[in-house]
Order: structure tokens, then sequence, then C-alpha cells
């Protein structure tokens, strides 16, 4: 253990240190300089910064290497070496304190999104990470802590990285917008995610200011099992005098502050806009509170999709995991997974949640199918079409490793048996990634029949995940059910098996319920029986068929008797109009992300309107063909089905219906569909020219993953874009205006220090007579600011193309 992870686990409070840019702005940096090589060419000014820090209360240095990546740094700069030295500077100025103060690497977001959402295969941006963190720890850094990540999926791919490099601490900072990330995921999400992968530290920082945050930082306080750190803004920043600000003083920020350390934080600092100033009276208002108390303790396991957190464990309703994405006695769906196609699996996906099934078990197991190639690439689309968290069910550990790193969130591994090397090899994937596991008590050739068996394997496989510093907080337990036509004392010595793993071990149990009634009548009667039988002793889930009505009904009754619905309200809402053998309404457990059935219907069920909403690429160029075979004009589907198609997708995502994810793919589907039809449409009259505009990040900012998302969504609705990408100069956005004619121009721009380029570009489009509208958009501009530049804010992709119709006539 390090020094810092004992100081954390011991309960003491840490200070840490405000932003960076605003100090180096302070110090000479100008607007647009770049601030990397601003701090290799003044090394000095970056360590009489960090001192400041330290000098005013700082017990933790954060290093100037937000942008520290391959993704970010500027051409000629070794990631290596820049990352180095701004940790030496740090260490530095942190011994010349005086005092013991810690020095953290900040990683900051690579631009980048990860496959399928984006271009970046995990390994490559695992690999970036490395990259990093090696620089950072030969710099003599005391933890990772990966700051403004608005993604869970690269988070988890940062924390996979500083863990193959060794067992430095990590902290991960997320950021949020009305209590989600940019892509959907909530404070719940990302904290459950997080604690799977073993960091030190959950936190939140910018994007808003202490009173903005606090009702999502009150959710992580109650929901983190791992020590809290929160950094707020000084505020929302303002534009007065032609300069970014932030409104709160020290004394405010401090005091709205100190609150989160008084309700439980163990780490505050600042983030943009505060000083040392502001961190010298954080610390002050906080020096006299008790230390934090313990943090919540979840019993069981946790499962995560990017949308959705499933817990698995005593005191919590039995969840049913569904069992029906296997080939065994399928047909039809092995020949489609030995051809790569995913049409039935995907329709039994979303079957089986509007079913009820909260999670989905996925086995692609058959005679000639690649389990390394197509496992993975079924978990990457089922990732992104349905919100139920996913179990990796396979014996092949290649391709659960191969499926582990494309799935974004905290997956279920199906299973660790005692046989020979699995252990060794699945405990420490399962452990660095975050990914809770089934420990099956099998070994050998013989089924152990006994109770007494199955728990003398069952220990022998726990004591080799404590060897592997395998938590057991990610294990669950098979109970490795046997057939009662062959085996009389099958129920009892399961059940037997399950009161022991429960009430001695404290571990979740999980049943593969259907193997009970193998060889007999009346199957669904006989593991309906078991079902109640094993969910009294304890067991919390099964594996199983949830559209079984006999299943469903004793699941429902099981979770009322014991006291897992509370008021009986699910099972009222379900039972109220129940006749027998009805199984009541279906629960909805996890619905497709079109809200709707279908979400993966064979194409003939499905109109071009609605392949756009549920983001169906891969079906969009057989319905719009067939649209133009029956006779449709190309024109008219653009004007008349995708683009009231997308405009709907549009409308989900405004009223938080949909996240990033599902508008991105949507926005792909209608591109695709666009390219098929644009040749036809450019032999329209009708079709005309299409409106020009021009998109940019502004001089001195490298962040451009909004700005894509805005050309994509743009170009969708009919305006023709014209991306000039990131670190782009005033005067060459206004002479491409000029020179295409263009209707309007977009500015984006991430930083607070990079916001005021936008009003050069406003100020000489105006001095050359350019009469064309400005819309700007990105994460620290407002609409006050806009207003006070001469120009049109757009809070997102949505608005900016509601805004491009308002002010293209």
């Amino acid at each position: 253990m390090s020094v810092f992870q004992h100081t954390v686990r011991s309960g003491q409070r840490l200070l840490f240190d405000g932003a960076m840019g605003t100090m180096l702005q302070s110090r000479g940096l100008a607007p647009g300089q770049n601030p990397e090589i601003f701090c290799l060419e003044r090394p000095d000014v970056l360590r009489s910064i960090h001192l400041e820090y330290a000098n005013a209360g700082s017990d933790v240095l954060t290093t100037n290497t937000f942008g520290g990546t391959r993704f970010k740094l500027p051409v000629g700069i070794d990631v290596f070496d820049f990352n180095r030295r701004m940790a030496e500077a740090a260490r530095a100025a942190a011994e010349q304190s005086g005092r013991r103060v810690f020095v953290a690497g900040s990683i900051g977001p690579t631009g980048k999104f990860l496959k399928p959402l984006g271009e970046l295969d995990f390994e490559l941006m695992v690999e970036a990470f490395r990259e990093q963190i090696r620089g950072l720890v030969a710099g003599g850094v005391d933890l990772l802590l990966g700051e403004t990540q608005f993604d869970i999926g690269e988070a988890r791919a940062m924390v996979v990285a500083a863990r193959r490099e060794g067992r430095i601490p990590v902290a991960v900072s997320m950021t949020y917008e009305a209590g989600v990330t940019l892509t959907g995921s909530s404070v719940a999400v990302c904290a459950a995610t997080l604690a799977n992968l073993g960091v030190d530290m959950i936190g939140m920082n910018c994007s808003e200011g202490p009173e903005e945050m606090r009702e999502a930082a009150s959710t992580l306080l109650a929901v983190s099992p791992v020590p809290v750190l929160l950094q707020p803004n000084a505020g929302l920043p303002l534009l007065r005098d032609g300069a970014t600000v932030f409104p709160l003083d020290p004394e405010n920020f401090s005091r709205l502050t100190a609150r989160f350390a008084a309700d439980g934080a163990q780490g505050v600092g600042g983030c943009c806009g505060t000083t040392p100033a502001h961190i010298q009276a954080l610390g002050r208002a906080v020096a006299s509170l008790e230390r934090p108390g313990p943090r919540p303790v979840f019993s069981g396991i946790a499962l995560t999709s990017r949308a959705r957190l499933v817990r698995v464990g005593r005191g919590r309703p039995v969840r049913i995991v569904g069992e029906r994405i296997n080939p065994t006695g399928k047909k039809q769906l092995s020949a489609e997974l030995r051809s790569g196609e995913f049409i039935t699996a995907l329709r039994f996906a979303d079957e089986q949640t509007e079913a009820g099934a909260r999670l989905l078990d996925v086995n692609v197991g058959a005679p000639m199918v690649d389990e390394v190639e197509i496992l993975p690439a079924l978990i990457s689309r089922l990732s992104t079409l349905n919100n139920a968290p996913l179990s990796i069910d396979s014996s092949n550990m290649d391709a659960v490793e191969s499926a582990l790193a494309v799935y974004p969130a905290s997956p279920l591994v199906n299973s660790i048996s005692g046989e020979e090397g699995r252990m060794e090899r699945l405990g420490p994937l399962c452990r660095d990634y975050g990914a809770p596991f089934i420990l099956l008590p099998l070994r050998g050739k013989k089924l152990p029949v006994k109770a007494s068996e199955r728990i003398a394997i069952l220990e022998d496989l726990l004591a080799q995940m404590d060897a592997l510093a395998v938590p057991r907080s990610l294990a669950m337990v098979d109970a490795l059910v046997l057939a009662a036509s062959s085996s009389p004392e099958a129920c009892a010595e399961c059940l037997e098996f399950i009161r022991y793993c429960v009430n001695s071990l404290q571990l979740p149990v999980i049943t593969g319920l259907s193997n009970i009634s193998f060889g007999l009548p009346a199957r669904p009667l006989i593991n309906g029986a078991f079902l109640a039988l094993a969910s009294g002793a304890g067991m919390n889930a099964c594996i199983a068929n949830p559209s079984d009505l006999r299943i469903r009904e004793a699941l429902d009754a099981a979770n009322l008797l014991l006291g897992h619905d509370q008021g009986a309200e699910e099972f009222i809402g379900r039972y109220a109009q129940w006749s027998g053998g009805s199984g009541g309404v279906p629960s909805g457990g996890a619905p497709a992300p079109s809200g709707g059935k279908g979400g993966a219907d064979d194409v003939k069920g499905m109109s071009l309107e609605q392949a756009v909403i549920m983001g169906r690429r891969d079906a969009i160029g057989d319905l719009a063909q067939a649209a133009l075979n029956q006779g449709e004009e190309p024109f008219a589907i653009v004007s008349e089905r995708l683009i009231p198609a997308i405009t709907e997708v549009g409308e989900k995502y405004a009223r938080k219906e949909y996240f990033l994810p599902q508008l991105i793919r949507s926005a792909e589907t209608m591109q695709a569909a666009f390219g098929l039809l644009k040749p036809l449409l450019e032999k329209d009259a009708r079709a005309g020219e299409r409106p020009v505009i021009i998109l940019a990040t502004v001089e001195g900012d490298i962040h451009d993953i909004g700005k894509n998302i805005v050309a994509l969504m743009l170009g969708n609705h009919g305006f023709e874009v014209v991306d000039l990408g990131k670190d782009v100069h005033a005067e060459t956005i206004v002479d491409e205006a000029l020179a295409r004619d263009a209707a309007l121009i977009g500015l984006s721009a991430l930083m607070t220090t990079t916001m005021v380029r936008m009003r050069d570009t406003v100020d000489l489009a105006r001095e050359k007579g350019l009469a064309t509208e400005v819309m700007v958009g990105g994460a620290v501009v407002t609409d006050d600011f806009a207003r006070s530049i001469g120009a049109h804010y757009a809070k997102d992709a949505v608005a900016a193309v509601k805004l491009a119709r308002q002010l293209i006539r």
C-alpha cells in the first residue's frame, strides 16, 4: 500500500489544488498560445504556480498534463518527456513546500470516441494512456487523476492502462450535466463501474459551480463505496470587458464547497476559475470539520452498461438473466453467427428485456463459429442497442478477453471454474477490467453432487482469488443445479449450498434454472417450484427464459413475499387484471433504445423511419433501396421520411430519452441513407443547392468532439457542412466563409482560455463586411457570452440544427 493510499484509508481529508489555465494566463500565457509549449519553455513559471498552491494549503498538486496524450499534444512534443518534465515540476514544488504534499498526474480525455461511438480501438486508447502514464510515473507522481472524463468507457480504458503499468493509485473524476455524462451515464452507473475497477477515489469536477453541482454531488456521496473527491468551478463563466471570468470569489466559493466536505467528501478542491486564494479559503473552511464517516457498503455485485446499473445481492429482487442468446438447439441463430449476422440475436435481446430480463447472457459457442471474432462483435453491437448489462458467456478465454475490451462498463463474466489455469488467466482480467464474474464449483469431469463437495471447490477458488488480489466483491457463485431426474437429492443439496454461500460467505448466488427439470415432463412446473424454493434459500439471480409465464409469475410472487417489492407496487401493476396463466403485464425491464418493440426485428417488418430512430445502419440501405424500387422519389424520401425521423431523434435527445450514443447512431444511419440517395438527388432540380455552413474549433483549441457531432447532425438536415477542423485562425474561417458564400458560421471552444477567440472571428467578419450570422457552442460557452460578442448560442448538436434553421431562411 502506498503512502497516498494509506492516507486515504486513514480517513484524512485532502485539499486538492485549483485551476492551472487562469494562473498561466496571469503569468504571461497569451490568448491562443499553447499552454504545453509555454510550460516547457517556462518551467520556472509552472513551478511557482504549483508552489503557490502548496503554500495555500493544498495537500495534492495536479500536474499540467491534462492534454498530455499523443492525441492532444502539439506535433513534435515527445509524450513521455513532456509528462515526465511536468511531473518533475510539480514534484519539485511539493518538496520545496517543506511538508508532505502529494502529486497527482492529470490525465484528461483524449478527444476521441471509442468504437462503436467513434473510430478508436480500445487497445490503441489504452496504449496512448500507458505512454502518458509512463512519463508521469518517471516524473514521480504519487497517483494518477483522470479528470473531466465524460465517457465511462474512456475512463475505464484509462484505469486499465494504469493497471498494466503497475499498481499505482488511481482517482477518476467524471463531469456531468444534469446528472449524466455526455454519453448518457448516470452518477450511480459511473460510481459502480469505477468501484468495480478498484479506484482509490471517485470524483466529479468542472462544468458547474458548487451550487449547480450540489444535487449530483449528493448523489455521488450516497452511492460511492469509495472516498469522494469534488472540485467545482468558481461558478459559471461570464464575459466581462472582453475577458472570461468566474463570479465566485474565494470566500463564497469556499463557503459553498465546504458543504461537500461537511456532507462526507474526503477530497475537495477547485476547477476552472479557482486560484490559490480560493484553495486557501477552502482549507480554512474545512479545517474544523470532522473526518468523513465510512462510505456506504453494498452487498452483492454491481453490473453496468453505459446507461444502467443492476445490483444483484442480499435484500434485492431476484433477477432474471435472459438465456436465449445461445445457439444450442437454435439452427437459425447458429447459421447467422457463422456468417457474422446478428438479426436473431438482437431480436432475442429486445424480446427478453421487454419480458422483464434485467441482464442478458450472451453465448456464441457453436460449430464453425470463431468466438474470438464473433463474441466481441456481438457484445459491441448489443452494448449500443440495448441498455441491459451483459453477461459474457464462453469457455474460450481468448474470446472472453476480446469481449471485455469492447464492453464500455462492468459486464458479468460467465464463468470461472476450477479448471486448471482458468482462475489464473481470468481472475486478474476481471479484476483489471472491473468485471464481476460467476464462480463455478466444478473441477475435473466429476460433477460434485453433495453440497460439501461444492463448498470444498469453492473455498479453493476463493483462496486462489485472494492470492491473486482479486476482490471478493466481484464474485457471484453458480449453485450448480443438477437434474432431479438423475439425482434425487439434487434439489436439497443445491439449496444447502445456496444457504452456505449466502449466509456463511456473504456471496450472491445464481442458478441455471432449467437444469433441475431436465429429462422430466411438465418442466415449467418444476422450474417454477424450484425457483420459489431457491429464492427462499437466498438465491439472487437465475439464468432463464423471461418469457416463460410460469417462471415470471413465480419470480414476481417470490419477490413480493420476500419483501423485495415495496408496497407490492410492481406485483399489483402487473397482475391487477391477472387470470391464471396470463402472466401479467410485462415489466419492460430494459426497453430497447427506441422505447418500443422491434429494435432488432427483421428488415421486412421495419419502416425507413424506424431504422433512423433505432439507429439501424445495417438495415437502412435495403430499406431506402426498397422505397426507390416502389417508386418513391429521392427528394420525397429525404424531406418527408428521413428528415422527420431524425428530427424525432433530436426531440428524444432534448427530452433526455436519448443520449449521445443513440444520437450518433441515428445520425450515422441517416448519413448512410443520404449517401445512397445523394447521386439521385443531384439530378433532382427540387433539391437545389444546399446552404453552406462553415464549422471550426477556434485558434488554440484542439477539442473537436462536439463540433464533429454538430457537423454530422447539420449534414443530415440538408446543410452542406464545410468542417475546417480544430485550432483554426479567425482569418482562415472568415476567408473560407467569403469564398463559399456561407449562410452561417459555427464556432466551437472547450476551454475558457480559447473561447475569447470566438470574438476575434466575429469582429473580423464584420470588418470584412461579412453579414453571415455566427453560431457558437462548447462546454464553457453560455448564452450571455454569445450575445456579448454578437453571436448566437447553441447548447448542443440538436439545438444547433434548430438554430441553423431559424437563422437561414
